[in-house]
């Protein structure tokens, strides 16, 4: 049924440093997969993390390696099994390794959007929307810088709420700069704030406190991924969204926040949740939890933003928007027609399957050495 199953490593400078408690980031990494199925048909997934190790506990060179001697093998051994197959046997056989399905599993799915000729996001159960509002994080780490970056974005109409990457320095220096610039942009324009993990529990009653008096609308992971009780305790001391992310790891990990009540807003990621199908439970248990959704990044370039747009659109309540920037973050344009972003939103495109043409000769040149 896939005759061939390529994965590729692409490594683009960014546009700036992008500053984050975890790493700054100069150069990106893409982790694309192409599966060709037997009809000709070429659909295209993406696997991208953050920082190397930094972030998660897969690596670039991991996911390929695993993809070509695991993935491959087990999806060419199953050559009459349907979709649905195939996906349980990488469930079953496959242990951990969500960044990795998560690009399988999007290329099978835009592989079989276009053979329905459907758009993507009509397989994932129906569109809402046909576009979704895209913030800008503001990562520089310099205050000055930061506010002429946001002035800018809003002048040309292209992003008008920002998340600050914050945590890698005393509270009291991260809560100075966030407010600095809040006070700069004024009260039309949203802020939110990225901890990633960095504050104790301790840290972040003091830092939270001054953000929600300072007009900040959400805080996004302001304690460690095993400090849940942590996460229930700011949720329900606060009335400003506490909001998780790297917590958040599919469908089971959504449950058990929301049983918890540790968060009020859900980051969903598709590459986090293991799939674009289990980024859809995701949203469908924040829905019956009364949890508000915001759409997440892991800084993928087009493929895995577009894929992650399809996901968003179908979602009743996006209450926070999105963050997919990823690829206006990159400095090289891998699409033969760039992503539409314009009067603030991200366009999500109407042909079958994921609605984006690569740019192969654009790719090999950039492969990672």
């Amino acid at each position: 049924m896939y005759k061939d199953i390529e994965t590729i490593l692409v490594s683009i400078p960014t546009i700036r440093p992008h500053k984050m408690a975890v790493a700054t980031m100069h150069t990106q990494t893409l982790v694309l997969v192409k599966i060709t199925a037997d009809d000709g048909l070429v659909g295209w997934g993406e696997a991208t993390t953050i920082g190397g190790l930094g972030y998660g506990e897969e690596s670039p060179e991991s996911i390929k390696t695993n993809i070509d001697n695991y993935f491959a093998p087990l999806m060419k051994s199953l050559p009459s099994a349907s979709l649905a197959h195939i996906l349980l046997a990488i469930k079953t056989n496959i242990q951990g390794n969500r960044f990795a399905k998560c690009a399988i599993q999007t290329a099978l799915l835009d592989i079989h959007a276009q053979r329905l000729g459907l758009p993507l996001s009509e397989v994932l159960g129906g569109r809402l929307r046909d576009s979704v509002p895209v913030l800008w994080v503001l990562a520089s780490g310099d205050t000055d810088k930061d506010i002429a970056e946001a002035q800018q974005m809003i002048a040309a109409k292209r992003h008008n709420v920002f998340k600050l990457k914050i945590g890698s320095r005393t509270v009291e220096d991260d809560v100075e700069h966030v407010l600095a610039i809040k006070q700069a942009l004024g009260a039309n324009i949203s802020i939110r704030v990225d901890v990633n993990q960095a504050w104790t529990e301790l840290e972040a009653n003091k830092g939270i406190d001054l953000l929600q008096k300072g007009g900040v609308d959400l805080i996004e992971q302001p304690c460690t991924v095993y400090n849940d009780d942590a996460m229930a305790r700011l949720t329900r001391k606060f009335d400003i969204a506490i909001m998780a992310d790297e917590s958040l790891k599919g469908p089971e990990s959504a449950y058990t926040l929301a049983k918890r009540n540790a968060a009020s807003v859900f980051a969903v990621k598709i590459a986090q949740s293991g799939g674009l199908l289990e980024s859809c439970e995701v949203g469908n248990l924040a829905k019956l939890a009364g949890i508000d959704l915001y759409g997440g990044t892991m800084l993928e370039g087009p493929v895995g933003t577009i894929a992650s747009a399809h996901v968003f659109s179908t979602f009743e309540n996006l209450a926070y928007g999105t963050e997919l920037f990823g690829p206006l973050l990159l400095t090289e344009q891998i699409l033969k027609t760039p992503l539409q972003y314009e009067n603030f939103e991200l366009t999500i495109p109407s042909t079958p399957g994921l609605g984006i043409e690569l740019d192969e000769s654009k790719i090999d040149n950039l492969r990672f050495k």
